[in-house]
């Protein structure tokens, strides 16, 4: 059973709490640029307030879009407030995510993906347009029985290996059949869908990062795609509970002998895996997206910061979908964008407002472009400014449109 997440705020509870957890060894985790989860792991005796004031030193040289190698010597510095029992490690230990520190002016790093999402919170705030945007990401993902790939100076090929991918319908031997077809994979139950299990053991083990999850189930396309849904946070947390996920995902499936991938289109002629991104400004407590008179709900402005995502889309799309298969993933037909556009309800627009409840608190804009490859702190980070963009310059983002955009001709 998963350890509850303790909310610590200080280095004298965290170190308190571990003693309490019997903790063995301390993980001290980060992203690097491209939003690849880093750890560095310490023994419980160096676990002290010094840690927490001062870091530990690492070689930024050797991570990614960090630092040259003739100014490599770098800080971790531990954030309490992140502390829990990593659910993954056989060896009781303690989980911390931390921010880069640059030891030659004792201040934060530029490069730190996490700093960089703690500057778009708090220009949000010195703004005074709203004091907190809540996230609320639905990360899909593939879980494959295996996955072979090579590449050469002579050949390149990659074979993915799926029990429950439509292609092996018709296999010779032990055949049990239920394999839900290309784009048919949407909620069926067992026996089709074969991951249950294993989607409610990755949510049970998100708990213990503090993460609520809503609810989980099979995607659209075969082979084994899901979808794990979190209740919506705070810019940062839901950032790093994104790395969470990640991480959490993909040893659960390890260890069930599977394979976990969250590349955005790794199957050709099937749905892709989106990061589909619900977002809202909140002052005083109260939704700033929300106007009964307006259309489909939605405020002046929140209008203007759809205006303000679509304005910068061409922008957005190297933070939010920054690798080559991103863009095998956005054509027509599959639930993915392909028009600068928003609309109510509407999967084939670029931003969606969402219309299943009509609560104010309910009012977001879903921004459909993301796609789980990216760095959630960059991506959220970014997705921020081009919104709030749109507020102080009153983007028109134009009439919405209310059709299936997929039968648009490309003129």
């Amino acid at each position: 059973m998963a350890v509850k997440f303790p909310q610590l705020s200080t280095g004298q509870e965290v170190i308190a709490y571990a003693q309490e957890q019997q903790i063995e060894m301390v993980d001290l985790k980060f992203a690097d640029l491209p939003g690849t989860l880093q750890h560095l792991t310490v023994p419980i005796g160096e676990l002290n307030e010094a840690l927490f004031a001062e870091g530990t030193g690492f070689d930024g040289s050797s991570i990614r879009g960090f630092q040259a190698i003739h100014e490599s010597d770098m800080l971790l510095v531990p954030d309490p407030t992140t502390a829990t029992v990593d659910p993954v490690f056989q060896i009781p230990t303690l989980s911390l995510f931390c921010t880069v520190r640059d030891p030659s002016t004792n201040g934060p790093y530029s490069r730190d993906p996490r700093y960089i999402a703690q500057k778009a919170e708090a220009h949000l705030k010195k703004s005074g347009i709203a004091d907190v945007s809540y996230w609320g990401p639905e990360i899909e993902f593939f879980i494959f029985n295996g996955a072979r790939f090579d590449q050469d100076t002579r050949s390149g090929y990659y074979f993915i290996e799926s029990e429950e991918g439509i292609w092996n319908a018709g296999k010779d031997g032990a055949n049990l059949a239920y394999r839900p077809r290309h784009k048919e994979g949407y909620f069926p139950t067992a026996p089709t869908d074969t991951f249950t299990d294993i989607r409610s053991e990755v949510s049970l083990k998100l708990t213990t990062f503090g993460i609520q999850v809503e609810k989980h189930h099979h995607e659209v396309a075969t082979a084994g795609q899901g979808e794990i849904d979190m209740r919506y946070d705070s810019l940062v947390r839901m950032a790093d509970s994104v790395i969470a996920y990640k991480y959490v995902l993909k040893n659960v499936a390890r260890a069930h002998g599977m394979v976990a991938t969250l590349m955005p289109k790794p199957l050709f002629g099937d749905n892709g895996t989106g990061m589909h991104t619900h977002q809202s400004l909140w002052k005083g407590g109260k939704p700033l997206f929300s106007d009964p008179e307006g259309y489909a709900g939605f405020s002046q402005m929140g209008l203007h910061y759809i205006g303000g995502l679509l304005r910068h889309s061409p922008a957005l799309l190297a933070f939010c979908a920054p690798t080559t298969n991103s863009y095998r993933r956005l054509v027509p037909g599959y639930e993915a964008p392909v028009n600068l556009a928003y609309s109510q309800r509407n999967r084939s627009a670029c931003a969606r407002i969402p219309m299943y409840f009509p609560h104010p608190h309910a009012k977001r804009v879903e921004y459909r472009c993301p796609d789980p490859s990216c760095n959630p702190y960059l991506a959220f980070a970014a997705m921020l400014m081009a919104g709030l963009d749109g507020v102080i310059h009153k983007i028109d983002p134009g009439e919405p449109m209310d059709m299936d955009l997929y039968d648009l001709s490309p003129e």
